[in-house]
């Protein structure tokens, strides 16, 4: 079983290389190959986790982006949040999203509500 430990880049990228083999044709649980892929999981995430860290995204930075990729206007959220002025004040930053915000903005556009409960700054 080929196996090394991950320390450079050019670790990473075999390691990626040999475990998106198992993508296509996944290995019988309880085999050498399940267990190959389980250490190669393992490997990648504490490189990744070292390397490429996950950065969570503001919460109105998140909204702004999930609006842009999607071609969703200022009154778009307005529909959904209340009022053109409301939603004005949240994208710039003078009001905090409420808990009401943040339920329509998960349920109606399916956006994480863990990253809009997190803490950001207003504007003063």
């Amino acid at each position: 079983m080929d196996m090394r430990a991950i320390r450079t880049e050019a670790d990473y990228e075999w390691a990626l290389a040999e475990i998106e083999t198992y993508f296509d044709l996944q290995p019988e649980p309880d085999t050498p190959e399940a267990d190959r892929f389980d250490v190669l999981a393992a490997l990648l995430k504490v490189y990744e986790d070292a390397h490429h860290p996950v950065v969570t995204p503001d919460p109105i930075d998140m909204v702004r982006e999930w609006m842009a990729m999607r071609g969703l206007s200022q009154n778009d959220l307005a529909v959904l949040i209340g009022s053109r002025s409301r939603a004005s004040e949240v994208l710039n930053r003078k009001r905090a999203l409420t808990m009401y915000m943040v339920f329509k903005l998960n349920r109606e556009w399916g956006l994480p509500a863990d990253t809009l409960i997190a803490p950001y700054p207003l504007a003063a």
